[in-house]
């Protein structure tokens, strides 16, 4: 694909930009870098490791971008921005790294996406393949970009996939794909859910194999392909002997995972807790096996593993009372599966935390899970209001201005085996540097209540 007879650019400077930009130097391509901010979070490094490299900051020039055969564009700039849709109608490629990626890696991949999970699936599958003995490469839109995980001795890639980064993706052709699920995300980037799905779906371009979450309909391919498929589900109910995957069953009073109704391990072993993690757990062993890794392998790494931090993470607990960050949950549905899975494996109530940046959600599901299982819900952040306006007048609401203030306030009204979760339905930006710094505040707020 990339040839030294032909110019490039690379458009954004960040974690995926920067590392375009050392594989296309690695093959001494002739490329350029653009980014639209003045002071892109990579440019010094930029300049010290390639001081002869052209760069330009700013508004982003037509005329210089139809230079290129190809625009290498970040995932975090919209396709759709009229510099890079005028390049394309005069004849310009849009691409990116993920795309380029899939054009030039020699081993199979495993590729993952959905609106909630997707970091831990990921994680888990490595951590499977890990324990089988395969030498494995874990990245994409967590962790390492995929061009900089590039090497003869990795046997599997796993990489987690962000709708923005499928949007320019034309050549994935996985070993093994899955769409986890969809909730309303991202809404202030697409013009609706269906353009939200419809990027989402890019997944399963000329994957061999298929997981889907039968509880989801989005999780299937709306394009057919008649690709092998592993399906799982934690709605199938336990006699459903016809159901062949990965479902939840009874045995001997024990909840147990299974697979084509062959008991595999009960749930009470593993170290991660609700509904959500179990579902997360079927989609990695599924994932596993269809990329042909041992069951007894992958069922000693789902035992060993603790989940993620961020993810509904346990943090401590004080005075009978459990706390709970996940801060990770930025969107709508991956605070409902917070919600119902701890909420349905506590005998108390949930003190829930949310708030922050809506990115234009509708935030309506939320009312009957936080009637069924909370006691109250502590606010905060720019969107809170928006948030309250659903909320069934049943449940206690409180506004806070900071996440110390939201911690003190849930300790207070927090009763005997409650547990206070962290799981804002929002992003962190109007008031963190990140869903990650949002956490380790939470975590240090609850630290402070043993001072």
């Amino acid at each position: 694909m990339i040839t030294a007879n032909d110019f490039y650019i690379v458009v954004g400077l960040g974690k995926s930009g920067m590392s375009l930009v050392r594989y296309l130097a690695s093959q001494r391509a002739s490329f350029a870098v653009v980014d639209t901010r003045s002071n892109p979070p990579e440019l010094a490094r930029l300049k010290c490791e390639y001081p002869e490299l052209e760069v330009r900051c700013g508004n982003l020039d037509v005329n210089f971008l139809c230079r290129a055969k190809i625009l290498f564009v970040s995932p975090g700039l919209d396709l759709k921005t009229p510099a890079l849709q005028e390049a394309s109608r005069r004849g310009v490629v849009l691409s990116g790294d993920i795309d380029l990626f899939s054009q030039v890696v020699k081993a199979p991949i495993v590729a993952i996406t959905g609106s909630n999970g997707k970091s831990t699936v990921t994680t888990l599958v490595g951590e499977m393949a890990k324990a089988v003995g395969k030498k494995v490469a874990v990245g994409g839109n967590l962790g390492e970009a995929a061009l900089n995980l590039l090497s003869d001795d990795v046997e599997l890639y796993v990489l987690e996939l962000s709708s923005f980064q499928l949007e320019s993706c034309q050549h994935l052709n996985a070993e093994v794909a899955t769409l986890l699920n969809i909730s309303e995300d991202h809404m202030d980037r697409y013009a609706g859910i269906k353009e939200y799905i419809e990027a989402k779906q890019r997944i399963f371009i000329g994957a061999k194999h298929c997981v889907i979450n039968v509880d989801d309909h989005y999780s299937s391919p709306l394009e057919w392909s008649g690709s092998p498929t592993e399906c799982y589900s934690f709605s199938v109910k336990p006699q459903a002997d016809d159901f062949l995957g990965f479902k939840l069953m009874s045995l001997h009073g024990e909840t147990w995972i299974a697979f084509n109704n062959q008991p595999l391990l009960p749930i009470e072993k593993m170290k991660i807790k609700g509904l959500h993690n179990y579902a997360n757990a079927m989609a990695a062993l599924a994932l596993g096996h269809a990329a042909g890794l041992s069951f007894e392998h992958m069922i000693s790494a789902l035992l060993d593993f603790k989940g993620l931090e961020h993810r509904c993470e346990w943090v401590a607990n004080i005075d009978d009372v459990d706390y709970y960050n996940d801060s990770k949950a930025t969107n709508v549905g991956a605070s409902l599966a917070a919600i119902d899975g701890l909420g349905g494996d506590i005998t108390g109530k949930l003190i829930l935390i949310a708030g922050g940046d809506g990115k234009g959600a509708d935030f309506s599901s939320l009312k009957g899970p936080i009637g069924k299982f909370c006691r109250a819900v502590v606010l905060m952040g720019r969107d809170a209001k928006l948030i309250e306006q659903v909320l069934p007048s049943t449940v206690q609401r409180i506004y806070v201005d900071s996440i110390e203030q939201a911690v003190k306030e849930s300790a207070l009204l927090a009763q005997k085996n409650d547990a206070v979760l962290l799981a804002p339905a929002c992003a962190s930006w109007d008031m963190f540097n990140g869903f990650e710094e949002r956490g380790r505040f939470f975590k240090d707020a609850v630290r402070g209540l043993l001072l």
